[in-house]
């Protein structure tokens, strides 16, 4: 059973240097290949399948590859009670060649192979523990995906008028602001930004390691990709960056307040991917493309590692999700505290960890161009909370007393657990200096006076002290506000209002009309309806025709009785 999901691994730790060097190749040339194949020929119709080698699409790829292959790696000890090993092996490879499909394909229409794959195969693994909350989950993912998947068929329609369907060569016409909604919603809807933020929290109904592939490099960055992908055209319509940065700006606030609430790990995880994917998107609306990639590669590192010590302390507790049962982690399993603790430390952009880098760069360059004050408070405000909940984490993992069962037993001596943490961590540490210096050396350097400097660095230390004070407080605010405690806990409303309220008043519609017509007049009208007549009508016939017999009988009687006398 173990070969059929450690030869995955293997595929993917044996395919994951080839884009790496074709990336550094590309970036130190500064060129990019496309390569179109001929599929079909006739007359003067031919059916192209291109593809695009770029150093972006190249670096992003070995991203995607090398965790994978960790997290494949991880799957092992991790899912070893999994009857089916080699179907959910194929699955997360057919979920890797999607993303890869989306990377390398500059063709709308190609482009869906991967667009559609990603939406398909998100399903299959969201319910795939096969109960009725996987299921709910998974509607709720695919559903929702499929709002994408509609603008993407839209923006493919209104490209007929330009005679092709390649992303790199579009042009300015009279009809780009429509098809600059398109392909915003697309991107909008993939990567969970208001209001399709619902589904990534529900998503988490997956099982553990799928979460770490889904929420750091695949199905949620993809709209992201999408966007950074046809930037230069959707810039070119004025309301596009402005829009794109009030709704990325509102996600990123609304993220961080909910996972300030939540006790559930994976939903926390969750939220903080959502609030990243906000910061994402915000620097591409503040036109800053090339740093909102260079934040896409360095946070799927660190939350990869983030999602794999989660599941690591999910499987010590009996796949219990709960962080309250869990607590003073650091003396049983000091290497799964400590990633999680490098993975968080890069989550807040602590100094020389991968995340700040790229998050820390986007955040003085906001403060560096003209900005909104609205909306730079808003992102500073994020960013405090991103803090805040990453040290409540800590705190109740590492220093609050255990509360799981008393016979337990907790170490760190899985390598298969413990050999992808490292090499993720790693990648936590370093990456973020490497593409630095080797990939994005040409991002230019803000000149900022020291207090503007520091103040990212100063908000995030203030997140960490208010959460420290909070946990230690006896009385919550929760407590005090129930009322605020449901409106944070449910993302400002929109689980019960993108699920239940959506639906309420149609299933309503179709209860009345299902009664009133279906089971009503047609059933009177219909073929029920007619037989029961029918059957009624020949019911009396018969009364009748008794009667008449005995009406009959009785006049003879009586007419011989009369003769007789």
């Amino acid at each position: 059973m173990l070969p059929s999901i450690l030869n995955p691994s293997k595929l993917l730790w044996f395919l994951f240097p080839m884009p790496l060097f074709m990336s550094l190749y590309l970036f130190s040339m500064n060129k990019f290949i496309i390569i179109s194949w001929n599929l079909l020929s006739f007359n003067s119709t031919s059916i192209l399948f291109p593809i695009i080698l770029d150093p972006w699409g190249t670096l992003f790829s070995s991203a995607v590859l090398f965790i994978s292959a960790n997290v494949m790696w991880f799957a092992i000890p991790y899912m070893k009670e999994e009857k089916f090993m080699k179907r959910f092996s194929h699955i997360v490879l057919l979920f890797v060649l999607s993303m890869n499909l989306l990377i390398f394909i500059p063709n709308l229409i190609c482009l869906l192979l991967g667009w559609d794959g990603l939406g398909i195969v998100s399903f299959i693994l969201v319910i795939y523990y096969q109960n009725p909350k996987s299921l709910a989950a998974g509607m709720i993912t695919a559903l929702m995906n499929r709002v994408g998947d509609v603008m993407i068929l839209l923006s493919i329609a209104l490209l007929m008028n330009m005679g092709h369907w390649s992303i790199i060569s579009i042009w300015h016409t009279s009809n780009s602001w429509i098809m600059t909604w398109l392909i915003m919603i697309a991107g909008l809807t993939k990567s969970a930004q208001i209001p399709f933020s619902s589904w990534l929290p529900a998503a988490m109904a997956a099982p553990t390691p799928v979460s770490a592939l889904v929420h750091s490099s695949t199905l949620v960055t993809a709209g992201v990709f999408l966007l950074f992908r046809f930037h230069n055209f959707l810039m070119l319509t004025p309301f596009y960056l402005n829009s794109l940065l009030i709704i990325s700006a509102i996600t990123m606030l609304m993220a961080g307040i909910t996972a300030v609430t939540e006790c559930d790990m994976k939903k926390i995880i969750a939220l903080s991917t959502l609030s990243q994917l906000g910061v994402m998107m915000s620097s591409l609306g503040l036109n800053l493309p090339n740093l909102a990639f260079f934040h896409l590669i360095t946070h799927a590192l660190f939350k990869a590692l983030l999602f794999l010590t989660a599941g690591s302390m999910i499987s010590f507790h009996f796949h219990s999700q709960d962080m309250r049962f869990m607590g003073n982690m650091i003396l049983s399993s000091p290497l799964t505290i400590s990633s999680l603790l490098i993975a968080n430390l890069a989550l807040c952009g602590s100094p020389f960890l991968a995340g700040f880098y790229s998050k820390d760069l986007i955040l003085e360059m906001s403060l560096f161009n003209p900005t909104n004050m609205l909306i730079l408070t808003m992102l500073m405000l994020a960013t405090m909370l991103t803090a805040s909940y990453s040290m409540r984490f800590m705190i109740i993992i590492t220093w609050n007393s255990s509360n799981s069962t008393p016979f337990q037993y907790i170490n760190d001596q899985t390598p298969k657990f413990t050999s992808p943490m490292i090499f993720l961590s790693m990648g936590a540490i370093v990456s973020g200096t490497m593409l630095n210096w080797l990939s994005f050396n040409f991002i230019p350097e803000p000149i900022l006076p020291l207090n503007m400097k520091l103040f990212p660095l100063f908000i995030t230390i203030i997140g960490s002290i208010l959460a420290y004070k909070m946990s230690s407080s006896p009385l919550s605010i929760n407590y005090m506000f129930p009322m605020m405690h449901f409106f944070n806990m449910s993302m400002w409303f929109l689980h019960p209002n993108m699920s239940q309220g959506v639906i309420f008043y149609p299933l309503k519609l179709s209860h009345f009309l299902l009664k009133s017509i279906d089971m009503g007049w047609l059933e009177y009208f219909g073929s029920k309806g007619i037989i029961y007549n029918l059957n009624n009508l020949s019911t009396k016939m018969m009364f009748m025709n008794k009667n008449s017999q005995t009406i009959h009988l009785s006049m003879v009687w009586i007419t011989i009785l009369i003769m007789m006398l």
